[in-house]
């Protein structure tokens, strides 16, 4: 069992990302007990216990099989490859319409995470199985109106991408526009990660200078 202190803090504090860190306004103090039960029912799969992005995420031999968030109205259990999983049971969906790959569980009750446990460790070790297996997701770049760059930060971080979708249309084609201009992809990475902290805040690109 590879227990991360950097999780305890996470369950008992929150992420760190908003203004609502360590108070009882944060979304994470509002899961916490769902929470510390997700966490142990990880715990026993072996997979290694991380904090990347201010959240859980739980490796293998170095690979991302799964990644815990709170959100205000659910805890999401997602699978970074969850695409490729079969779902026999059907408890999968997708985090935002053009998601190609990552696939979550919402959790919206202890009762509910308490019925699904060996369904839970079943599809950890089905994602794990695939992952060695080398299996890669094809993605439909053409389907996307996004530069690469963000559509790989999303897969990255799936919170940055709940939070764009979740932005006016107007606000999201705002930062295309801007991550779009460079020619260098270097260039458009670096636009992308000066950006995230407006994104996750729900601020759109130009809204700095409307308030100046």
């Amino acid at each position: 069992m590879n227990i991360n202190p950097n999780v305890d803090l996470f369950i008992a504090d929150g992420c760190g990302r908003c203004a609502y860190f360590a108070s009882d306004k944060c979304k994470v103090r509002s899961w916490q007990m769902e929470l510390q039960y997700i966490r142990q029912i990880m715990l026993e799969t072996g997979l290694s216990e991380e904090i990347k992005w201010g959240v859980p995420v739980y490796t293998h031999c170095g690979k991302n099989i799964v990644i815990i968030s709170a959100l205000k109205d659910c805890v999401t259990f997602g699978f970074f490859k969850g695409v490729l999983l079969q779902d026999s049971y059907k408890i999968l969906e997708k985090q935002g319409q053009s998601v190609q790959s990552a696939r979550i569980i919402r959790f919206t009750s202890l009762d509910q995470i308490l019925r699904l446990i060996e369904i839970i460790k079943e599809y950890v070790n089905e994602a794990v199985s695939i992952e060695e297996s080398g299996a890669k997701v094809e993605f439909k770049k053409d389907l996307e109106p996004i530069p690469d760059e963000l559509f790989e930060k999303f897969e990255e971080f799936p919170q940055l991408k709940a939070a764009f979708y979740a932005l006016p249309a107007g606000k999201q084609r705002g930062y295309v526009i801007h991550f779009s201009q460079p020619k260098q992809p270097m260039t458009r990475i670096s636009r992308i990660e000066k950006c995230i902290d407006k994104i996750m805040r729900g601020e759109g690109f130009h809204d700095g200078y409307k308030s100046k």
